[in-house]
């Protein structure tokens, strides 16, 4: 599914120009301890004639790690977080037998039925939780004259009530972000 998040984007931008600017430095600096730059001399302080005292030169190291922690951080947080397999039970509770089934392989069905509806341009699904009690959560576009009170009720009692059956689940808790796509001016 492709959307337009523009803080998302701007979030990565930044954080690109960032961490360029922090290789940057950082190559100037060791290329500059190592005498490789010929207009900078090896031994030369970073302030002439002075030396800070140790405990500055600690603290920089210590906001420095923080900032790169932080980074660290910030990186992360930009990949998607993908729900991992759940395990639902397909036999009854009584048996030990189980059945290991990956949430995109249940999910894939449901997001056609959604898509196959009038006004749906795309459908993204994902079942997240354990397997004796799992949420569904759905994220539907659809075009900016469909009729989101009928398409929200046809979401209801046609496409969960088949999920919740193919689960053999008596509850499917459910949450819909709606969406409505912008038309492209030609």
């Amino acid at each position: 599914m492709t959307t337009r998040n523009g803080a998302a984007r701007l979030n990565r931008a930044v954080l690109a120009v960032f961490g360029s600017a922090l290789i940057a430095a950082g190559g100037y600096a060791l290329a500059a301890h190592y005498g490789r730059l010929e207009w900078v001399g090896s031994r030369s302080g970073l302030i002439p004639d002075a030396t800070p005292p140790s405990g500055v030169l600690w603290a920089i190291v210590g906001v420095g790690c923080l900032v790169a922690l932080g980074c660290v951080g910030w990186a992360f947080a930009q990949f998607p977080r993908i729900p991992r397999a759940v395990r639902w039970r397909g036999r009854a509770r009584d048996c030990a037998d189980t059945v290991a089934l990956d949430t995109a392989v249940a999910c894939a069905p449901v997001s056609a039925d959604i898509e196959s509806y009038d006004g749906v341009r795309s459908a993204a699904v994902r079942l997240s939780g354990p397997g004796s009690g799992p949420g569904l959560h759905l994220v539907v576009t659809a075009a900016p004259d469909a009729d989101v009170t009928a398409l929200r009720d046809r979401i209801r009692t046609h496409a969960v009530p088949r999920l919740r059956q193919a689960l053999e689940l008596e509850e499917l808790p459910v949450e819909m972000e709606l969406r409505l796509a912008r038309e492209r001016s030609r």
